[in-house]
């Protein structure tokens, strides 16, 4: 299992908590409990079976729940958002939209205080699970990352995701949100989804169903592209804490998928 490289580490690094804090005692080394978090996310083991190089477990655990509860993850992958624009290598020319059903384990169940339908786990055709809503940009790094019960339409997530995923400018002007085009499966084919489209001088790459009465001319190069938004949730897959749900909590599991995220974007 590979852990960050320097270049890598050069880059997050500065945009973690301060490694000591104004009060109180130091941290434990950051990069190490960065590697840890990792080494649990890409191998999907509990807590407790983490190698004992990455420090105590509990730990490197207390950290990322710290973290997530800070909102520490948002930030760093909110942060490489505005470096990458700064730099103009954050595509707005097209993004793109899809999602996939996640398998959530057994031990994902019965979170205390919890609800299905607020901690995202549902039943689907592939059984108990979640569904990842997500939005690319036109490199394929991940823009917005939405979670639903696994039963639940992609078109219901469809106005969140892009009413997320701002990205504030280094220098003055206003954040920018929006893309120039949006390319979509059938399953995001609807009159309301068109409109919102629209009204936002937002062009899109959408088939429409067999069912539809209206036709257009359709861009079928553009809509190839498509396969770079699956080939970004292939690669967020490849970490097993993404690809089988096990955390109870919904924002423990997006947190996981932020983590996945950012390397993506490193």
């Amino acid at each position: 299992m590979r852990d960050l490289t320097n270049h890598q580490w050069e880059r997050l690094h500065p945009l973690l908590p301060p490694q000591k804090p104004k009060v109180g005692r130091p941290n434990e080394d950051h990069c190490t409990i960065v590697n840890g978090i990792l080494w649990i996310d890409r191998i999907g083991a509990p807590w407790r079976d983490l190698p004992e190089k990455y420090g105590c477990w509990s730990t490197v655990a207390s950290r990322f729940y710290r973290w997530r509860k800070a909102g520490v993850w948002q930030h760093v992958l909110s942060a490489l958002q505005q470096q990458a624009d700064a730099v103009r290598e954050l595509d707005w020319q097209v993004h793109h939209i899809d999602s996939s059903v996640i398998r959530a384990h057994q031990h994902a169940a019965g979170a205390k205080g919890g609800s299905p339908e607020t901690e995202a786990l549902g039943r689907s055709h592939g059984g108990f699970s979640t569904k990842i809503h997500l939005r690319v940009e036109g490199n394929g790094k991940p823009m917005v990352i939405r979670l639903t019960a696994g039963q639940r339409h992609e078109a219901t997530e469809f106005e969140p995701l892009m009413a997320q995923g701002e990205v504030k400018r280094l220098g003055p002007g206003r954040p920018k949100v929006r893309p120039l085009r949006v390319v979509g499966d059938k399953a995001y084919s609807s009159g309301n989804i068109r409109r919102y489209l629209r009204r936002r001088g937002i062009r899109l790459t959408i088939p429409r169903r067999s069912n539809e009465r209206h036709r257009g001319k359709f861009d079928k190069a553009v809509y190839r592209q498509r396969n770079r938004v699956e080939r970004t949730i292939n690669h967020l897959k490849q970490f097993r804490r993404v690809a089988t749900r096990y955390e109870k909590r919904a924002e423990n599991y997006l947190a996981m998928l932020m983590i996945a995220s950012i390397i993506l974007w490193l």
